[in-house]
Formats: structure tokens, C-alpha cells, sequence
């Protein structure tokens, strides 16, 4: 793809599933040359629709069999040519495929080198198996979310996997990207899950060190366990999300209910208990698209409680193309956005192998040795799933 700030950046990503390609979607999305290094057999969730992961959009991608030292050879050609390289695997792994931090900065000393893992790369639990669910568990993010006296409520895979690791991959990679700028000399980026989403903690501990936390779920202020801070149901078994903190916005949270509750009794947590089952009936007394229409411009801070489809035609989300459909799927746009370098939605996620020969000539590399020696595959366009 064109544009954006990051254009001109070359980026190798080793292929992987969940957080590494989300780093690597984002990266795209922001202007980066994206190569996805695929391998014989695939390492997506879904085998014959890679067609459909938006997590390689924007991206090309080669198909390399890494058991073959040709293969091999092939990529430190193409790190020589890179800014960035970004992988998945669990500590160890790239170096016993002889494409560790020690093996590329030998062919590249600017090489920013970008590692995601779950448990990071030391630890007693560095070698083991994990995924987001266990990542948030142990940094005390899933104990915080739920209903109180309930189980904890799993947040999707957001706060660990994309929250707390994609996202801490990028921001890792553009720190280590501006000091190889600065000094000519790349690094090793060790993003962790475990690590990122204990750092997304940082407000909660603050307020808990405060003493306006417990630690325990659904009885704070950001938990659910505020009145005016909650879900809550319609007539017609929808949903509206109250966030109306500030003493201004609970003011006109009250009007819209036609509650007539003392304002100055909002942190009042003895009648929280009362103060919830009122909210609770006046919202129960009409739909969810009647209370949209009460609150719609009001700094109450009720918003309806969107389906991922639904969201896409919500007036703001619609007017800002925060979510469009592109290529014929459904997806979020590029954040954030730049006034001097915009972004744009790339090419469509493509098969794996789509473009080995176009890419690998680009890099330097004799795409038709490597073809010829089981190294390398071409896999044709397909016009039907690929029209990249």
C-alpha cells in the first residue's frame, strides 16, 4: 500500500496466528511494506479461507518451507533489506531455525527485531503454552471483570492478545524504529502480553492504591458496581450502556429517566443498592431505540449497546467509516488518523504464497531457484478468493 506515515518501511513478519499479525495489520494499515512469511500447511485458525483474515490485510505474502536452509537463506537476504522483522514464536524457536535476533542483525545491524509472546521471553513460564485468557488471568485483568458475587466475564481477546500484545508489539517496534534512526543501531523488541496488559493496569492500581478500589469485581466505580456507571436492559431485551461519572452528566442522566434523585447523593454507596433497582425500572419501561432517541445529543453519556453488524450503520460510526465493509468484508478502518500522511485501506488479505515470486524478486532474492528446489511455492491468484 501507499501513503501513510510509515511508508517506505519494510517489515518481514514470520508468520503466526493472533497478536504478532495484528502488529503486523497495523503496521500495514499505517503505510509499511508488510511481507508475511508463510509456510507449507498454513498457520491460521480457518485452512482454506486465509482469504477472509483481516489480520493479513495489506500484507503480501511468500510461501518458504524454513526446514530447508535455501529457505532459510532466503529470508536473511530479505532481512538485509529490512527495517523490521516481527514473529510469534515461543522463546527459541526462530534461533533453532537459524533466523534469531543474533543470526539478523548479523546480516542487518538497523534491524528492529520484534518478538510476541504471552509469557515473554524469560521466566519460569516461558516455554509453556498459554493463550489471552490464561495471560489476563494471572495479571489480575479477568479477576477485575464481572458482575459482583459472579464468575469473571471473559473481555472477547481483546485486553490480552490485541490490548495488551499487538498493540505493545507496534508501539515497541516505532520506539525501537526511531532510536535506529537516531544511532543506526536496531534491537530486540520483547513484547509480552503478560507484561502489556499489566501495564494497561496502571490507572486501576492507581485508584486501588488510592483507596477507591477493592479488589474484588462488580463493587468500583469502572467495574459495573456503580449505579450510574452500568448496563442495563430495555423493554424490549436490548441494552443501554450508562457512563454518566462526572456530577453534570448524572444530572442529566436523572433527567432523561425523569428520576428525581438528590444529585448531591450520587456517591452515596448505602443507597446504590435503591439507586440501581430505580434506573433499572425506568430503563425496563421502554425500548432501546425510544432511549436512544431521549439521550441523542445529551452529555448524559447513554449510548445503545451496539451488535458488531449494527455498529457499522450507528450514524457516527457510519459518518466517520470507523467500520466499513471493503473488499466485500465487514472491517474496522485504519486508527489513528493523520492529517499530513492519511491512511488507506490496503489490498484485501491474500492466499499464502500469492505473491512469492513478485515479492522475492523485489528483495534480491532468485525466486525460480528456490521454486525449482521445493524451497519456494507460487500459488496462482484465485479470482474467486484472492483479488489482490
Amino acid at each position: 500500500m501507499s501513503g501513510g506515515p510509515l511508508s517506505g518501511v519494510k517489515v518481514l513478519e514470520l508468520a503466526g496466528i493472533g497478536p504478532a499479525p495484528f502488529a503486523g495489520m497495523a503496521l500495514a494499515d499505517l503505510g509499511a511494506e508488510v511481507v508475511r512469511v508463510d509456510r507449507p500447511g498454513g498457520s491460521g485458525f480457518f485452512p482454506g479461507a486465509e482469504h477472509l483474515d483481516l489480520l493479513n490485510r495489506g500484507k503480501k505474502s511468500v510461501l518458504l518451507d524454513l526446514k530447508q536452509p535455501e529457505a532459510v537463506e532466503a529470508v536473511l537476504a530479505m532481512v538485509a533489506e529490512a527495517d523490521v522483522l516481527i514473529e510469534g514464536y515461543r522463546p527459541g524457536v526462530a534461533e533453532r531455525l537459524g533466523l534469531g535476533p543474533d543470526a539478523c542483525h548479523a546480516r542487518n545491524p538497523r534491524l528492529v527485531y520484534g518478538r510476541m509472546t504471552g509469557w515473554g521471553q524469560d521466566g519460569p513460564l516461558a516455554q509453556t503454552a498459554g493463550h489471552d485468557i490464561g495471560y489476563i488471568a494471572l495479571t489480575g485483568a479477568l479477576h477485575a471483570i464481572g458482575e459482583a458475587g459472579g464468575p469473571p466475564q471473559i473481555p472477547l481477546n481483546l485486553v490480552g492478545d490485541f490490548g495488551g500484545g499487538g498493540n505493545y508489539l507496534v508501539i515497541g517496534v516505532l520506539a525501537a524504529l526511531r532510536e535506529a534512526d537516531r544511532s543506526g543501531r536496531g534491537q530486540v523488541v520483547d513484547a509480552a502480553i503478560v507484561d502489556g496488559t499489566a501495564h494497561l493496569l496502571a490507572g486501576t492500581h492507581m485508584i486501588m492504591a488510592a483507596g477507591a478500589w477493592v479488589d474484588e469485581r462488580g463493587a468500583n466505580l469502572l467495574d459495573g458496581g456503580a449505579p450510574f456507571y452500568s448496563v442495563y436492559e430495555t423493554s424490549d431485551g436490548r441494552h443501554m450502556a450508562v457512563g454518566a461519572l462526572e456530577p453534570k452528566f448524572y444530572v442529566e442522566l436523572l433527567a432523561g429517566l425523569g428520576l428525581d434523585e438528590d444529585p448531591r447523593k450520587q456517591h452515596d454507596r448505602s443507597r446504590w443498592p435503591e439507586l440501581r433497582a430505580r434506573i433499572a425500572a425506568a430503563f425496563a419501561g421502554r425500548s432501546q431505540a425510544e432511549w436512544s432517541a431521549i439521550f441523542a445529543g445529551s452529555d448524559a453519556c447513554v449510548a445503545p449497546v451496539m451488535s458488531l453488524r449494527e455498529a457499522a450503520d450507528h450514524p457516527h460510526i457510519k459518518a466517520r467509516g470507523s467500520i466499513v465493509e471493503h473488499d466485500g468484508l465487514l472491517q474496522p478502518a485504519p486508527a489513528p488518523r493523520f492529517s499530513l500522511t492519511p491512511t488507506a485501506l490496503g489490498t484485501p488479505p491474500p492466499v499464502p504464497g500469492r505473491h512469492t515470486v513478485e515479492v522475492l524478486g523485489a528483495w534480491g532474492v532468485d525466486a525460480a531457484a528456490l521454486i525449482e528446489s521445493g524451497a519456494a511455492v507460487q500459488v496462482p491468484a484465485d479470482d474467486a478468493k484472492d483479488p489482490s
